[in-house]
């Protein structure tokens, strides 16, 4: 695999599990035993990656203090915010700390286990400016949608809606040139509302359909889920 490189999100609040989990980031929240975050470290030592930067923001120390500046055959830099950017303002930043021309981003709540490999092969095979890895969903209302033509083609997203149906969620893993964002001079924004959404019909934005392993951490009842799902670093 030529993309050695992952920016991982780790600055999000975590506001929905606040009242089991107070006072520490998301990603780090214990599953049985262990931050969840060292697991998403595992998987991507298993798809070859040997560099990660982490995004962090909210209760920073924790994450740094922990993890330090390498994870068994991972080197960990840190792209830290002084204030909230949004998912798109956080990969902008960590951006500038990334070595190669290509780079995985992957979000740090949610552990999904797509190959790497099968998303790269797929980016430089259609040409694409950025892939996306996505999931088929029975219950959607917490994602909203992800709506492609017959070749994989990302032509519309649709929002979280109440009422949920079955389809195509976005599942937190992207693969991207470091350029993609070179013309926007925006230094805060949301990735998924602020330039997917108007992207569409300016960038080759691909998805990747993947059945792999899928959880959300960002409710109470998944973040129990994970207790029994989540048993082996980097394995279901």
């Amino acid at each position: 695999m030529f993309t050695k490189e992952a920016i991982i999100l780790a600055g999000g609040l975590g506001t929905r599990l606040k009242d089991i989990l107070p006072d520490i980031p998301k990603c780090m929240a214990p599953v049985n035993g262990k931050p969840f975050l060292e697991y998403i470290l595992e998987y991507l030592i298993n798809q070859e990656i040997n560099k990660v930067i982490l995004s962090v923001g909210y209760r920073k120390d924790h994450i740094i203090n922990y993890f330090g500046s390498k994870y068994k055959s991972i080197s960990i830099d840190y792209a830290i915010e002084d204030e909230p950017l949004g998912t798109g303002g956080a990969i902008k930043l960590a951006l500038s700390h990334c070595t190669q021309d290509m780079v995985f981003v992957i979000n740090g709540d949610t552990y999904f286990l797509p190959e790497l490999q099968e998303i790269e092969n797929q980016y430089f095979q259609k040409s694409a400016d950025i892939t996306i890895a996505v999931k088929f969903m029975n219950e959607t209302a917490r994602y909203g949608l992800v709506h492609m033509d017959k070749d994989g083609q990302i032509i519309h997203f649709k929002e979280k809606y109440p009422q949920s149906e079955s389809g195509w969620i976005n599942g937190g893993i992207y693969l991207l040139n470091k350029q993609i964002f070179d013309t926007l001079q925006e230094k805060r924004f949301s990735l998924e509302n602020d330039f997917f959404k108007v992207s569409c019909s300016k960038l080759k934005m691909q998805a990747y359909q993947s059945d792999a392993f899928f959880l959300d951490m960002g409710i109470p009842e998944d973040y129990e889920k994970a207790q029994n799902m989540i048993n082996t670093p980097g394995k279901i």
